[in-house]
């Protein structure tokens, strides 16, 4: 549909003299329009967060871990054993298995407390530390059956994270009451509780806690890819015979990394739809409304629309006149919406790295910047084709009575 440059400069003419009204319709897209892009740039952040971790290093895993309420190694209601690990290695598919223990503990500096997670695993099949496709940012990784040596997640770099002041390699923490070398440090994850965990091997872990009946939070296994649901069922079947339990009676389930992702995927999906709708509610009634404006435009200037059609314009250049008006309104309300978005977004993004939420960072493409400002504009055209096509219909002589 094309427009002559005589109809779009009466276009714009007519929409200045009633700014007023012009005005308020685009606010009213504008905050649906921004509110929509703030939550599409930090869904879209947490999806390109999830797809980092889907890395050919943790494709080829599955997690195992024992049904309870708390976190994992927490529950000691429900554990898992080296009998349990054995029963997995067992399994044909299984190239390696290893556990990992996990323990809420103290850290102190001078005289401040944090708890934090401490974790351990297997230097020898450091299939723990695959999973999250993390590297180390400064030193080195642990060694098998290394004491008094630990790894420090991220935050630990950076001073005031956890305390006042960071560490540095080789400086000593005290971890429930015994001092520990740090040999170590992650890259930043991005969380602050994964940020800032402390990691030891599985060897220290049970010295430390010789006394307390330790389990393990989960076992990894690392699998042939290209049997995995055949390998899960596998496992999943050793583990009941181990336990001495029926089919439908399992107090631990078998998870592949890349199920898990999916299924944050899909929870996430819900969330930003259900977050997105409510956003559009504010457009379904901003777009009530420039149909409202429109509707009072048309009636304004009947006599107009019957001076216009009694000098020869058509149909069609009415309903093009009015129509790019209110496509006019949603393009603008779109142009300032997005810009508005972009500079939440961007100013929030930095708050939240800040405060270590990395993960948290906005996703900035051409294709959202353009389908916002395409969907502000479309609103707007929408609202206005009714009332233009009311407008393209009147009869001359009908409107040049009206009074």
């Amino acid at each position: 549909m094309v427009i002559s440059k005589e109809l779009i400069n009466y276009s714009l003419k007519n929409l200045w003299q009633s700014r007023g009204r012009s005005f308020m319709t685009i606010l009213s897209i504008f905050v649906g329009i921004t509110t929509i892009f703030i939550f599409i740039s930090f869904g879209w952040g947490l999806y390109d967060y999830t797809e980092s971790f889907q890395s050919s290093s943790s494709v080829d895993k599955v997690m195992i871990q024992a049904k309870g309420m708390g976190a994992p190694g927490l529950d000691d209601t429900f554990k898992l054993t080296d009998d349990d690990l054995e029963a997995i290695e067992k399994v044909a598919g299984v190239f390696e298995a290893s556990g990992s223990y996990f323990r809420a503990a103290q850290v102190e500096k001078g005289t401040e407390q944090k708890y934090i997670f401490f974790i351990s695993y297997d230097p020898k099949k450091p299939i723990m530390m695959e999973l999250s496709n993390i590297d180390i940012e400064e030193g080195r990784w642990l060694r098998n059956g290394e004491a008094g040596r630990v790894i420090a997640g991220y935050n630990y770099l950076i001073p005031g994270r956890i305390f006042p002041d960071q560490y540095a390699l080789g400086d000593m923490i005290k971890i429930d009451g015994k001092k520990m070398r740090i040999v170590g440090f992650l890259e930043e994850v991005g969380n602050p509780a994964d940020d800032s965990q402390i990691y030891i091997t599985n060897d220290y872990m049970e010295e430390l806690y010789a006394d307390d009946n330790l389990s393990y939070g989960m076992l990894i296994a690392r699998v042939d890819v290209k049997n995995i649901d055949e390998i899960i069922a596998k496992i999943e079947k050793n583990l009941r015979k181990e336990r001495g339990l029926e089919e439908g009676q399992e107090d631990f389930y078998v998870q592949s990394f890349q199920d898990l992702i999916e299924s944050f995927a899909i929870a996430l999906n819900v969330i930003i739809a259900f977050v997105i709708l409510i956003a559009l509610i504010s457009v379904v009634v901003s777009a009530v409304n420039t149909a409202n404006t429109m509707v009072t435009s048309v009636l304004e200037r009947i006599k107009e629309i019957g001076i216009m059609k009694s000098v020869g314009a058509q149909n069609s250049e009415i309903f093009k006149v009015f129509l790019f008006e209110s496509a006019f309104l949603g393009f603008v309300a779109g142009v300032l919406g997005v810009a508005l978005g972009w500079l939440v977004s961007y100013i929030a993004g930095v708050i939240l790295d800040n405060f270590g939420w990395g993960f948290l960072s906005p996703h900035f493409s051409a294709s959202l910047f353009l389908g916002c400002i395409a969907f502000a504009t479309l609103t707007g055209a929408i609202s206005g084709a009714w009332p233009a096509w009311s407008a393209s219909k009147i009869r001359p002589v009908d409107a040049l009575r009206y009074e």
